[in-house]
């Protein structure tokens, strides 16, 4: 029994020499430590005795240098990706200082709000009134649930409702001749609302067609059969017209909560980059922009120089696009309104061929497109090839309508743009299966699209606003 045990009183003789007996033991112990320290240390040095000595060989196997074809991409380039960024932020410091020495502060107090906005008052009305359509929609839906109206006549009063939608815009923004930007933002809403109605319309005739085959199912059978119903719900309609997709479905993915302070740091990000945007358009691009010439008339090489001049910031403008849209807005919007499904871009930028990217920049369009108009033509017996044109083809039909009525210019640029991707497509495709090397395809994209292309259609809208004005005046 130890003297912890020991109900009795002892005596302080017998717990001295308890405490000597434990103390012992603690001396033991260590002395086992050391001994086995010592062990491993002559261990240790009994290795080096017989490794890597003057006669052992100090090439043993085939090895690539790190920066080889071979052996490029089988290690971590972290540290030359951080030297990128220290010299991307150090060239552009510079670049700024420059800038505000040469130009100074060009951004006027009226970048965001000037007295002329307060003309556009029709855009906002018309774009109040928007909401319109959904609503003649669902009486629509509605009235076909009750069987009140033939399948034909709903198709007719859908595609009657859709054409509006686009129409309605563009003659208010024809006839009121508003601010660029704010023509093309009731365009890109106007669009969003197009193809909304259009994937509620088709969602609801393709489950009139499950629910009547699943009757005639159930007939032939004499058996019950369950999802057979079809639900006209006006509450699922106003989530959608709201939620950050371009599918109609009854029900999505829902997350359990709203993170506010998530959300808050969002809006901060969303502020910042906004305003990063709004200082390098006005400082870098309306400059170079006001003292250039039409690229398609004058000097080639002149053109060629300013269109290089100003691929810089417009790569600037359009990641920052990008990301304050697809990252931060869609994001808020998806945590506001609980939406699960966030997947509204993937990694597009290591797309290596233009189809891929296309595949992956705008992840709602996208779906749209494969839902709606891809392989509705597939089941129709269309061709591959012929159901990927024709949705490149209502592509650009939606991006020339997005620029060409907000500037009331229709030289198709736009549209010849988009058009331009099909023999890119093609190009690229061909290109990295015949080099078998994913950067081909990659650097093409960047080049074409970023570099030339976006550059070159802002020059020659530009121009041409700018040449419609005068000619007007």
């Amino acid at each position: 029994m130890t003297i912890w045990e020991s109900p009795e009183i002892i005596s302080s003789d017998e717990a001295a020499a308890a405490l000597r007996r434990r103390g012992g033991a603690k001396e033991v112990a260590e002395q086992r430590l050391d001994s086995e320290e010592e062990k491993k240390k002559e261990e240790e040095n009994g290795k080096l005795k017989y490794t890597y000595r003057a006669s052992a060989p100090a090439h043993r196997r085939i090895k690539e240098s790190p920066l080889s074809s071979d052996a490029i991409f089988k290690q971590s380039h972290a540290g030359l990706f951080n030297l990128c960024i220290v010299v991307l932020v150090a060239v552009n410091s510079r670049l700024i200082i420059e800038n505000l020495m040469k130009y100074g502060w060009l951004i006027s107090s009226g970048f965001w709000l000037s007295s002329t906005s307060l003309s556009d008052w029709p855009l906002l009305i018309c774009c109040l009134s928007l909401p319109i359509f959904p609503l003649a929609s669902f009486v629509v839906e509605k009235l076909s649930q009750q069987e009140f109206i033939s399948e034909q006549v709903v198709i007719t009063l859908h595609a009657l409702i859709t054409t509006t939608v686009i129409m309605y815009p563009v003659i208010v923004i024809l006839r009121c001749d508003p601010a660029v930007l704010s023509g093309v933002i009731l365009m890109l809403f106007t669009c969003i609302v197009w193809l909304k109605l259009v994937s509620y319309a088709h969602t609801n005739y393709d489950m009139r067609a499950l629910a009547k085959d699943c009757d005639k199912l159930q007939a032939l059978s004499g058996s019950s059969m369950e999802d057979c119903s079809f639900e006209v719900n006006f509450q699922a309609l106003v989530y959608f017209m709201v939620a950050p997709t371009l599918c109609y479905q009854l029900r999505y993915p829902r997350t359990p909560c709203i993170r506010w302070g998530w959300v808050t740091r969002h809006l901060i990000k969303l502020i910042i980059f906004t305003g990063l945007m709004g200082f390098i358009i006005e400082q870098y691009i309306n400059p170079i922009v006001k003292n250039s010439q039409h690229p398609l008339k004058g000097n080639l090489l002149y053109a060629i120089e300013r269109v290089l001049k100003l691929s810089v910031p417009n790569i600037y403008v359009w990641l920052c696009m990008f990301y304050c849209l697809f990252h931060l807005w869609l994001n808020i919007l998806a945590e506001l309104l609980c939406f699960g499904d966030r997947e509204f871009y993937k990694d597009w930028w290591n797309a290596q061929t233009i189809e891929e990217y296309w595949r992956m920049w705008n992840m709602p369009v996208h779906k749209w497109m494969v839902r709606h108009i891809y392989f509705p033509c597939l089941r129709n017996g269309m061709p591959k090839e012929l159901a990927i044109l024709i949705a490149f083809l209502i592509s650009a039909i939606f991006h020339e309508l997005c620029i060409a009525v907000p500037c009331h210019i229709f030289k198709f640029w736009a549209f010849i743009g988009i058009m331009f991707q099909v023999p890119l497509v093609l190009l690229t495709n061909v290109l990295v299966k015949k080099f078998q090397n994913s950067m081909v395809g990659n650097m093409i994209f960047w080049c074409f699209f970023c570099i030339l292309g976006q550059p070159m259609s802002l020059l020659l809208y530009y121009h041409d606003v700018l040449n419609r004005k005068v000619n007007a005046n």
